[in-house]
């Protein structure tokens, strides 16, 4: 009796481990099978790659509001179909509100200048920012607003926006809010085209005064639009909202002139102070496991300005910031990664490739000299970038940079995959010095002590400091920047604090 037992509990326990194991291979299957349809929807974005020359990018089209204005790159040139990437850099006047809008594709928004505050309202998310809307002297009547978490930023932050969420941004600063943002339209997360949408909430998006740039037609086909509610019947809002008719009229915003960003003298909105708020975000997850983060609670938010986050230092050449799903884990939902980067006077960073990602390079400050090599072994790109130009280097293309002896060059590159990979050609991290001695003199056809001097004579990681006379050419020279070498002084004395 007792062998009989145990011999139907060895059979129960054979079954259910098999079940178990069928119901896990069935779950790697799924897995696999939306890994490959997600990299299969990536890839119909990056299927003309085929660039044998780039170009050092600006805005195409303008849309001026009443208090700031919003301009795009040219999502129609070949090098932005290639990366699966759009581009929009906005302008926000203090006080100024970036309209209530969601977009098709995730984004990364880097703030070049200024401060303010952003509302994201995440569907299913509690409202947990409250206040008495009330004068204190009639209590009786006391109604409480309530909305979802406002968020406050500054220049050199990393905002990650995922798509479809409601964004507003709003410039409580007193200077103009200038923000750029990729967004990544070939992601899996956008299903419709590789076409970059504006879904606006209010307002008349096409407002205001418009300019064309390079191709006129095509733009302004795209920006004839109006907010979501100017295609519903008066009636459906009305009985939507429990509101009149007259009240429905105005969501839509017909005879609104103002544009995409309007003026908001007074725009009382309770904010955490901004030491508390950067105490709540200050410590990042070690890693996403569904369970310390969830989206209503995700950290949103990081500066790569700061010159004690460095992940490259090199107190004569220049520094290196990233930022990749380790240090934000919400960045493994978009797969976008960021990098800021700091060069001084005449610094180089080592010629490099991404291993998995596209780089969008936008300059935030001064100017410097980029040459780009593709696979032929040919230049696609040998010129200056000056502030607020953008150049895309598709994945695997090697790229140098070399700040001007004149001022430094800073920039903010967006890469489209969540830990985006490099790899040097020179330096003490490079596949040069990863080579054996003999593979690069017979490769190269050169001497030991040459083969030597190729993979040893440079120990810096990835920054350089100069060791050339480099001259400028003269007609190159980047003469409408004004240097400001304190700021790289005190960069160096503070590391050395």
């Amino acid at each position: 009796m007792a062998l009989t037992s145990l011999l139907s509990f060895f059979i129960v326990v054979t079954l259910l481990i098999r079940g178990l194991s069928a119901q896990l291979a069935g779950e790697q299957d799924f897995y696999w099978q939306d890994l490959q349809s997600q990299q299969q929807h990536k890839l119909q974005a990056r299927t003309d790659c085929r660039v044998e020359r780039l170009t050092a990018q600006e805005p195409t089209i303008r849309f001026e509001s009443e208090a700031g204005l919003t301009e795009f790159w040219d999502r129609n040139n070949q090098q932005f179909e290639c990366a699966g990437v759009a581009a929009v850099r906005n302008v926000i006047q203090p006080r100024g509100l970036l309209l209530p809008h969601y977009n098709n594709a995730p984004q990364l928004l880097y703030v070049v200048r200024g401060r303010g505050i952003q509302g994201t309202v995440i569907p299913g998310c509690a409202e947990t920012f409250e206040r008495d809307t009330q004068p204190r002297q009639d209590r009786r009547r006391r109604f409480m607003d309530r909305h979802q978490k406002v968020r406050q930023f500054r220049q050199g932050d990393i905002l990650a926006l995922p798509a479809g969420l409601t964004l507003w941004f709003y410039n409580n600063g007193g200077e103009p809010l200038i923000t750029v943002a990729l967004l990544d339209t070939g992601n899996a997360a956008n299903q419709l085209d590789q076409t970059f949408r504006h879904f606006f909430l209010a307002g008349n998006p096409q407002g205001g005064r418009q300019s064309y740039f390079g191709r006129p037609q095509t733009e302004k086909q795209q920006g004839e639009t109006k907010n979501i509610f100017n295609g519903f019947d008066d009636e459906i809002l009305a009985d939507a909202f429990g509101v009149d008719v007259q009240t429905a009229r105005r969501l839509k915003g017909q005879d609104d002139l103002r544009g995409r960003i309007v003026r908001a003298e007074r725009l009382d909105i309770v904010l955490p102070g901004e030491e508390e708020e950067e105490r709540w975000e200050r410590d990042p997850y070690s890693g996403a496991n569904g369970l310390e983060e969830t989206l209503c609670t995700a950290k949103l938010r990081e500066n790569l300005d700061e010159p004690a986050r460095a992940d490259v230092y090199n107190p004569h050449g220049g520094r290196i910031s990233s930022l990749n799903s380790l240090t934000l884990p919400v960045l493994s939902w978009l797969r976008l990664s960021a990098e800021k980067g700091v060069l001084y006077r005449n610094g180089l960073v080592a010629p490099h490739w991404n291993l998995n990602a596209h780089s969008i390079i936008y300059i935030t400050r001064g100017s410097g000299r980029f040459q780009v090599v593709g696979h032929t072994g040919r230049s696609v790109f040998d010129g200056v970038v000056r502030e607020g130009q953008l150049i895309i280097v598709p994945q695997n293309y090697v790229v140098a940079k070399r700040a001007s002896q004149d001022e430094g060059l800073e920039w903010i590159s967006f890469k489209t995959n969540d830990n985006a990979m490099t790899s040097q050609l020179a330096g003490r991290l490079s596949a040069i010095r990863a080579m054996p001695e003999e593979v690069v003199m017979t490769a190269y056809q050169v001497s030991r002590d040459e083969a030597r001097r190729l993979k040893y004579n440079r120990e810096e990681s990835r920054v350089f400091s100069s060791t050339s006379r480099y001259s400028w050419p003269r007609s190159s020279r980047p003469m409408s920047y004004m240097p400001k070498p304190f700021e790289y002084v005190l960069d160096v004395i503070k590391s050395m604090m």
